[in-house]
């Protein structure tokens, strides 16, 4: 069953009045040409309503309970997904999936967090919020995918790392360091995506790429929008406002030259439709994987490296 957020409350009204009138199953003129009209109103709405978007109501999509996950896009774009558990030190962490696929028959890693569908699985997945151990199980897995010369691919989607008690003892500062340090070194192509939310440096921990791509509503942020809000204003009521100030949509990250390329979703949401979305992320991997091919490990580090040092570049106005 379909969800709406707020904002869609006009298309569900429409669906339903389209649905009532189907199930009538009258055959009468005036009953046929009013579905008609009204179908063409749903369409022209859907252009008009996702067309002109603002930042919060993106972050709303991004965070849609059905958007799909990264278990979805292996379902949909690998095959022989061997999953592989634990970090060797403390436990295995739901939140991050990880593990050795093949990719239109080219071995790659893949490693993702996962935040899961029913409120059993939230919990299950710690809502797609990773411990230290999650980072460091990420870590163990690219260190292998790196010993074996196989891409990495990321999957981001997450509000941020775990920020409980239990996750600052365990070191969960060190383990994001650690796997920003290690990503920036490691030779083999890596391909970030951002699928959903890319939340502060629970994002970053397995967003250190040759190229960062993001799906057309996700965001990417330093901050939640609510968190900043209560920063600025004490009041998180004010998100909306924060979303648009926060720069954290794909367009604006394109700009800012934070991601390399945006990748089209489905109107409505990658939700509507979960298989073209997977489709268009395989085709943009792989080709990407093509290019990345070309280039020798002491390239592809200094590119690497020279991609996020722009990043932080300084331009005075004068």
């Amino acid at each position: 069953m379909r969800e709406y957020l707020d904002f869609e409350k006009p298309l569900r009204e429409l669906e339903e009045r389209i649905s009532r009138l189907r199930k009538s199953n009258s055959q009468k003129q005036s009953v046929l040409d009013q579905i008609e009209k009204q179908t063409v109103r749903l369409n022209e709405l859907e252009i008009e309503l996702f067309g002109n978007l603002t930042p919060w109501q993106h972050s709303q999509i991004a965070r849609h309970p059905q958007r799909p996950s990264i278990s979805n896009y292996l379902e949909s774009m690998t095959q022989e997904f061997l999953e592989l558990h634990g970090d060797r030190l403390f436990g295995d962490d739901h939140a991050i999936i990880g593990g050795f696929a093949l990719l239109k028959e080219r071995p790659v890693m893949v490693i993702g967090q996962e935040k899961g569908k029913t409120l059993k699985e939230r919990m299950r997945r710690n809502f797609g919020m990773p411990n230290p151990e999650g980072y460091r199980k990420a870590l163990r897995l690219m260190k292998m995918a790196e010993k074996f010369q196989r891409p990495i691919i990321t999957f981001i989607d997450t509000p941020g790392a775990y920020p409980g008690i239990d996750a600052e003892q365990h070191g969960q500062a060190e383990a994001i360091a650690r796997n920003l340090m290690t990503m920036a070194r490691l030779h083999v192509p890596i391909i970030a995506i951002i699928t959903g939310e890319g939340g502060s440096g629970g994002a970053l921990a397995l967003g250190v790429a040759d190229r960062v791509f993001i799906l057309e509503h996700s965001i990417y942020s330093v901050i939640s929008p609510e968190g900043c809000a209560a920063i600025l204003w004490d009041d998180a009521s004010k998100a909306a406002q924060a979303a648009s100030a926060l720069k954290l949509t794909a367009p604006e990250l394109l700009k800012l030259g934070i991601v390399d390329q945006v990748i089209p979703e489905p109107l409505g949401g990658a939700h509507r439709d979960v298989e073209t979305t997977a489709q268009q992320l395989l085709h943009t991997i792989d080709s990407t994987l093509q290019q990345l091919d070309k280039l020798s490990p002491t390239t592809l580090l200094h590119e690497r490296d020279e991609k996020f040092r722009k990043m932080a570049a300084i331009r005075e106005i004068q």
